[in-house]
């Protein structure tokens, strides 16, 4: 893809110099030689959790709480920065451009403040991967969601970047916020800090709404490639429709039997 960039879209934000030095080009080539390998680590990650769990069955599970809140604690703050630096260029092109162009807008792989961000947050689902390891190390529930969308969504957003597709901005900036606030989250609670369980019932409905929008700019992905303003390969609007529509499903059918299910239960005690 050749990018094809208008230069109102790349107007000085406040970059930081390790932002303003990341090389995109040597980070996109990198991705397009090794995206692949995603779906060996995603094999391994299954092989790797379960064989965790097998061999934890006849052991007592390890408290883990400190590291744990660290862990989390960490990702929060990342996830924050990563949220705060593509709002600013998110912010920029709403109000110049209009949302079409923050769809469509190629710049966030290569604006100064965003580009580095962009790539941070293609790397960190290979890191996010961890969560499932203190799972099954402290031998809490795994649960199918979490272990599936842990690995689709490192295939998909490493696919994603290596052929640099429209939606970019929306897909980063939503996935890093409502990161900031779960991460947060599981952070006090890992740390022994009562928080309400409406939080979590939140933190659920938000990841909802997400793959809800992430939907609706696949379709608008579609109308606008036709008019050569988005660029997308047919390949991944299909792999998106499909990986994100049974997630969205799996969470639907957690978010009914956690919370619905339960708060009926209640009322016919």
């Amino acid at each position: 893809m050749e990018m094809s960039l208008d230069p109102s879209e790349l107007q000085p934000l406040g970059e930081y110099d390790f932002e303003k030095n990341f090389n995109y080009e040597e980070a996109r080539e990198w991705m397009q030689e090794n995206w692949h390998k995603s779906l060996f680590v995603a094999v391994a990650y299954v092989i790797l959790i379960f064989g965790i769990q097998h061999f934890m069955k006849e052991r007592r599970g390890y408290e883990l709480r400190f590291p744990l809140a660290l862990w989390s604690f960490g990702l929060a703050l990342f996830s924050a920065m990563g949220a705060h630096r593509i709002w600013k260029q998110m912010s920029f092109i709403l109000s110049t451009k209009g949302f079409k162009q923050s769809v469509c807008s190629p710049s966030f792989y290569v604006h100064p403040v965003s580009k580095l961000w962009v790539y941070l947050f293609s790397l960190s689902k290979f890191l996010e991967l961890g969560d499932t390891v203190f799972i099954v190390l402290r031998k809490k529930k795994l649960i199918f969601l979490h272990w599936y969308h842990h690995a689709i969504t490192l295939i998909l957003i490493w696919y994603a970047y290596k052929d640099m597709v429209a939606g970019s901005g929306w897909l980063t900036i939503l996935n890093y916020s409502i990161h900031a606030v779960m991460y947060f989250y599981y952070a006090m609670r890992a740390a022994g800090f009562q928080v309400s369980r409406y939080i979590a019932m939140a933190i659920t409905i938000s990841q909802m709404l997400q793959i809800v929008f992430y939907l609706i700019i696949n379709i608008l992905v579609i109308f606008w490639r036709e008019d050569k303003v988005c660029h997308a390969t047919w390949e991944i609007i299909l792999f998106s429709f499909m990986g994100y529509t049974s997630i969205l499903v799996l969470f639907g059918n957690y978010f009914f039997k956690t919370y619905v299910r339960r708060a009926q239960k209640s009322k016919g005690e």
